[in-house]
């Protein structure tokens, strides 16, 4: 059998129906939506258009708002420098921020072209929203605040976040890879600047997200050549990739309030039993505002280095971020509110989902459970 699948937060994986509409489009309907002199470039088009709406509904979007990318990291990089200009920008971030939004931000700020401001999370992951205000009003040029925490799940206020920006007239980027399909979303009425999303978490295949930009926005684009998407993301469409995207957000918006009700259940249901089982675990993040499938978990004092090798062939979770996988240092996001050296250590992600079934999470607390007891055992020797 193959490991129990419990690292969502990494990637989903692809919905069966989403497979069907995307082998479609590879075998029957393969056209290039720019070549529109034939049936086949019509076809493209076409579906790209649906593919577009059916996005633009489940994250309160226009459809001519969207930029198709190849994902967040990609979306991130052009949101942040299609905003440089010739005097430094003035960034206000979050420090618990994905690596794709601080490594862009530290490099442009390396060359000159940005000064760099970052706010106090609390010990759960939360801001303070009085602080946010307070230095937008001193001249912020952008602003950077995900919507959710792809390790800690804690889930931000971005509407309110959102309505400060306005207020102050500063751009926002949202980075709302781990959020988009499973919390609701109102782009153009919470009045977000740019919103970034990445359709392999939710549900659709990896190489495919967006970049939701309000109009009348300026971007300077990161690539030239064809024109496509208004010349501020040229190349070629990913045809396939399109339109599983726009299969798996439609999908989203007739399942995910059910589906992320259930979630939260079984994960808390996990929790409960993990809790029981090892009286020295302690839950990271805000319990009161995270996502449905996140249980982030420290147990210190025991390697989690050590429990992941005891466990890889048959529980599939992480000691954190996938984009950080194989780096030495600590989580950044961990450091930032205020864990100890033994909890970071400790530390796992355990991420649930839509395929996740009830027999999978009893089996996983059991292999969970008997690994911490084999660890101990040989420490205590």
């Amino acid at each position: 059998m193959p490991p129990i699948y419990l690292d969502y937060h990494a990637t989903t994986p692809v919905d069966p129906r989403v497979i069907d509409v995307m082998t479609d489009s590879l075998t029957h309907h393969f056209g290039n939506a720019s070549s529109i002199d034939h049936p086949y470039g019509d076809r493209a088009a076409a579906q790209v258009k649906t593919a577009k709406q059916h996005l633009a509904t489940l994250i309160g979007a226009s459809p001519r708002d969207i930029l198709f990318t190849s994902g967040a990291t990609e979306s991130i990089n052009l949101a942040i420098q299609g905003c440089l200009r010739d005097t430094p920008l003035q960034i206000l971030l979050n420090p618990l921020e994905h690596k794709a939004v601080l490594d862009t931000c530290e490099a442009i700020a390396q060359r000159g072209q940005a000064q760099l401001h970052y706010l106090t999370p609390s010990a759960t992951g939360q801001l303070n929203l009085e602080e946010i205000d307070r230095y937008c009003g001193q001249g912020i040029d952008l602003l950077c605040v995900m919507a959710a925490n792809n390790e800690i799940g804690t889930i931000y206020p971005v509407e309110a976040i959102a309505k400060i920006a306005q207020t102050h007239q500063v751009p926002y980027l949202c980075d709302g890879s781990q959020a988009v399909g499973k919390l609701p979303f109102q782009f153009r009425d919470w009045g977000i600047t740019f919103l970034a999303l990445s359709g392999h978490k939710f549900y659709a295949p990896q190489g495919c997200g967006a970049l939701v930009v309000r109009p009348q926005t300026p971007l300077t684009p990161l690539l030239y050549g064809g024109g496509q998407q208004r010349g501020q993301r040229p190349g070629t469409l990913n045809l396939p990739g399109i339109v599983a995207l726009g299969e798996a957000a439609r999908r989203r918006t007739l399942e995910m309030e059910a589906d992320e009700s259930r979630i939260a259940r079984q994960r808390d249901r996990l929790q409960s039993i993990l809790q029981a089982n090892i009286p020295q675990l302690h839950i990271n993040g805000d319990l009161d505002h995270r996502l449905a499938g996140n249980l982030h978990i420290s147990i210190p004092g025991i390697p989690n280095s050590a429990i992941i090798a005891r466990v890889r062939d048959r529980l599939a979770i992480s000691t954190g971020s996938a984009c950080t996988s194989g780096v030495e240092t600590p989580s950044h996001v961990l450091r930032a509110i205020g864990l100890s050296d033994s909890a970071i250590e400790g530390s796992l992600r355990i991420g649930l989902g839509k395929f996740t079934r009830d027999a999978d999470l009893d089996e996983a607390a059991t292999i969970l459970s008997q690994a911490l007891l084999a660890i101990q055992k040989i420490m205590s020797r």
